[in-house]
């Protein structure tokens, strides 16, 4: 069975009481219901649910000495959300505070995941990644 990858950038807007309409493109792979939670390098990251569960799972096995800091950051703020009729979804308050979202967002297909970020964090995080750190990352996988 072929992997559902969600892949691509989207410019988005969000408006002032944190709506944003989601790509099509990514919310028919990743579901009109799935959960946003904060990400990495200052970004949200949004899981279908079955995505979501497969995570939660991963960190359940952690042992709880290694696992505990993981398992508070990605599931403590985890929040549903849903697509309205106009295909927007609501960024809860404190994930927009977390990931510094105002006004001009991005949102990444990245594999299993879409990724949203606020645009100039997105573009300061790109303009810092370098050929020879992804040259160095494809040798690792014989690529």
């Amino acid at each position: 069975m072929p992997i559902k990858m969600l892949n691509g950038t989207f410019s988005q807007t969000m408006d002032v009481k944190g709506r944003m309409s989601f790509p099509k493109k990514l919310g028919e792979i990743i579901g009109e219901k799935f959960v946003i939670t904060n990400g990495l390098s200052g970004c949200l990251f949004a899981y279908s649910q079955e995505n979501f569960e497969k995570l939660a799972e991963k960190l359940e096995a952690l042992p709880l000495s290694k696992g505990l800091q993981v398992q508070r950051y990605f599931l403590a703020g985890a929040s549903d959300v849903e697509s309205d009729k106009q295909g927007r979804i609501l960024v809860p308050q404190h994930l927009r505070e977390f990931a510094k979202l105002e006004k001009e967002i991005v949102v990444v297909g990245v594999l299993d995941r879409a990724e949203i970020w606020e645009k100039s964090k997105w573009e300061e995080f790109n303009s810092k990644i370098t050929e020879d750190m992804i040259m160095e990352t494809l040798e690792g996988l014989d690529f």
